[in-house]
């Protein structure tokens, strides 16, 4: 590569400017403090660490596997992984490192690294954040999260026409098993529902058995009551089917008391990491914007890739996502060169208000620091800031 484009970053990797890095901070300190008042409490994990440790998701979730960057290590000759998200971390935490007995909160902010860009226009180095809470397998857990994911984007200021969708992996997932199919069939069909194809749809369940009920759960994702009229007698009484149905119809009333203005869509074919999830699904939407604000879901068993299965549901968000388009400029105020007492007085009690303040070095003017926006003069022995 010549010398003139050794400054070139990779695809799907950037810097982050001042003016946006200030607004993502801002975000990132006030996050986690709303996440601390509501009792989750904060890890930090390694950005590298065996892959064995990362691939207790991977083994169910082949796009994190494939999302994740894999090197040797030169100390042990062992594969290593970095992480492209901190969920099975978190689990390990909770597992082996601090294992709590009974309900237990997390949550944890930094960045991941994915393999290739997890959606369109997105960056490969996510700065995530998210929340686990582990020990409890209740509805009540999962409602908690879900009133969390949604206040969190309300303490970001994007409350305004977000769009919540919930689904429940267990109505596909109990009808296959009903249905007896192969896991091939299993696929396909997972294809068609996140396809939307119902044509196509219909066209594959013709002969399946419960194919009208395969093909009805696809014509009424997105209609609970629909789905109660048009399903058959024997998969609604189906145990499994009609805990996940329950489930779910009891998640979106109960969300919906505690925000009565919130729009809230039901979709039971959002199949998206079905492999992973293991009940109820929820993610935020804004308008105009192609992928979720945050999105998270129940994932039971996560632990037993450590010797320590717990039933846990969680979210997470990348900040860069939800700060997009804003910008912000600090005001920075530029004090003369000089140790007289007074001066140094002003620039601390300056500093003290919040405000940046640098002091000009040897020879330089205001010139040199182009971003200022204020500067410390003395009016008539007193040491004032004024606009510049």
């Amino acid at each position: 590569m010549p010398i003139s484009e050794t400054w070139l970053l990779p695809d799907g990797v950037a810097d982050v400017l001042p003016e946006q890095a200030q607004v993502i901070e801002s975000l990132r300190r006030q996050s986690l403090d709303f996440l601390a008042s509501r009792g989750y409490q904060l890890v930090y994990t390694p950005f590298i660490e065996y892959i064995e440790s990362l691939s207790s998701l991977s083994e169910s979730n082949q796009d994190l596997d494939l999302a994740t960057f894999k090197v040797i290590d030169q100390l042990s000759g062992r594969l290593l992984g970095v992480r492209a998200d901190m969920t099975p971390q978190v689990a390990r935490i909770d597992a082996h490192v601090h294992p709590v007995e009974g309900v237990a909160r997390y949550c944890y902010a930094g960045t991941v690294l994915h393999t290739k860009p997890q959606g369109f226009n997105t960056t490969r180095a996510p700065l995530q954040l998210g929340a686990e809470l582990f020990g409890s397998d209740s509805i009540d857990a999962d409602v908690e999260m879900v009133d969390l994911m949604i206040s969190l984007i309300q303490e970001a200021g994007l409350a305004d026409s977000i769009h919540l969708d919930l689904g429940h992996v267990g109505l596909f997932r109990s009808l296959i098993v009903q249905a007896g199919l192969s896991k091939a069939t299993e696929r396909q069909l997972s294809d068609l529902y996140q396809r939307k194809a119902l044509p196509e749809l219909a066209e594959f369940t013709a002969n399946l058995k419960f194919g009208s009920d395969f093909y009805t759960l696809g014509r009424f994702a997105s209609d609970l009551d629909a789905l109660k009229t048009n399903l058959s007698t024997e998969v609604l009484e189906n145990p499994a089917f009609k805990q996940a149905f329950d489930a779910l119809q009891t998640t979106k009333n109960e969300v919906q008391a505690r925000w009565p203005n919130l729009h809230i869509g039901i979709d039971v074919v959002e199949l998206r990491s079905y492999h992973y999830h293991t009940g109820l699904m929820y993610a935020v939407y804004a308008p105009n914007r192609a992928a979720a604000l945050a999105q998270g879901g129940r994932y039971d068993g996560i632990g037993e890739h450590f010797g320590r299965a717990r039933p846990a549901t969680g979210f997470s968000c990348d900040l860069y996502a939800l700060s997009a388009g804003k910008f912000a400029t600090a005001k920075v105020v530029v004090a003369p060169k000089g140790t007289d007492a007074a001066l140094l007085n002003a620039i601390q009690a300056t500093r003290a208000q919040g405000l940046s303040v640098i002091q000009l070095l040897g020879n330089d003017d205001l010139n040199s620091v182009p971003y200022a926006t204020h500067q410390l003069v003395n009016v008539d022995g007193e040491w004032t800031i004024k606009t510049i």
